[in-house]
């Protein structure tokens, strides 16, 4: 039977992660899926771990995508079967019923679906959310966005494989890093306005050491947002501007170059929206104390 979903799921040395990965899809109550498992020549027994798996559903492949994991996904959704893809970090997990819930809410107005990831980690995240709450998007969909910033989470995402593919698949732009997703959301809000948001916790977030939320986010992000920008006018663009200053701000912050973070900050206390001004505040009367 031809599957409804194909779960792409890369990985790359994800010994620590995998398991309890490949466990939630396994426990999921909705069956009819594949998973196309690209992994990026893993050194560390991930993949000896992946062959043990015994479901014909998983369909493991390799590649070296030098870094750029866009290029793991890209060979992932050309590998995949199904009419809706679903896309699955290695180090982040589904409730069991995910893809139940997802596919109940599938109908001919929809083209994409998210939802609310709680946030795990290992490690304290002094100003970290412990939940990716994300909202439904106003149409038009491409300036939300833009102005409101990225409010879809990767691994909650469940898309028209054919808007993929109108696309040209996800960008490989090399400075995308962690960003690519976003910039993914971008594009294919140019091609339609159907995003459906689901207001339930149907997975987890983790954030570790290596994880690429650990960076700062504001490079790739003004690269993905770059191209859109000519559409929105100068006060959205203030908008635009702040939620890449608090990205910014709030990397500085946690790494100590406060000088840095004072900068950014103050312009988001300037012109954020009212969350970003209230976080920033926060951070801004703490450096007083440092």
């Amino acid at each position: 039977m031809k599957p409804f979903f194909s779960i792409i799921l890369p990985c790359w040395n994800s010994i620590n992660f995998i398991e309890r990965c490949v466990n939630a899809i396994k426990n999921q109550t909705f069956k009819n899926y594949e998973v196309i498992v690209i992994d990026n020549s893993s050194t560390d027994g991930t993949i000896k771990k992946l062959t043990k798996i015994k479901d014909d559903r998983f369909k493991i492949f390799s590649i070296n995508n030098k870094g750029i994991l866009a290029k793991s996904r890209n060979l992932g959704i050309k590998k995949s079967n199904a009419e809706w893809v679903a896309f699955l970090d290695s180090d982040d997990w589904w409730t069991e019923d995910k893809l139940e819930v997802c596919f109940n809410n599938i109908n001919n107005k929809v083209g994409l679906i998210y939802h609310d990831l709680e946030i795990k980690s290992n490690q304290p995240r002094p100003f970290g959310r412990k939940k990716n709450k994300s909202r439904q998007l106003k149409k038009p969909v491409l300036n939300d966005l833009l102005i409101g910033g990225n409010a879809i989470s990767n691994s909650s995402v469940i898309v028209r494989k054919k808007l993929l593919e109108k696309i040209g698949f996800i960008d490989e732009n090399k400075d995308l890093p962690a960003s690519e997703d976003y910039s993914t959301w971008l594009r294919i809000a140019q091609l339609t306005d159907q995003f459906v948001y689901l207001p339930y916790k149907l997975g987890y977030y983790f954030v570790h050491n290596q994880s690429m939320s650990s960076k700062d986010m504001s490079v790739p992000m003004r690269h993905a947002v770059s191209e859109f920008l000519p559409r929105l006018n100068d006060k959205q663009k203030l908008k635009v501007e702040a939620n890449l200053k608090y990205s910014s701000g709030r990397f500085n912050y946690l790494n100590c170059s406060y000088n840095k973070a004072k900068k950014d900050l103050f312009y988001v206390l300037k012109n954020g929206n009212n969350s970003l001004k209230i976080r920033s505040l926060v951070m801004t009367i703490m450096m007083i104390f440092k």
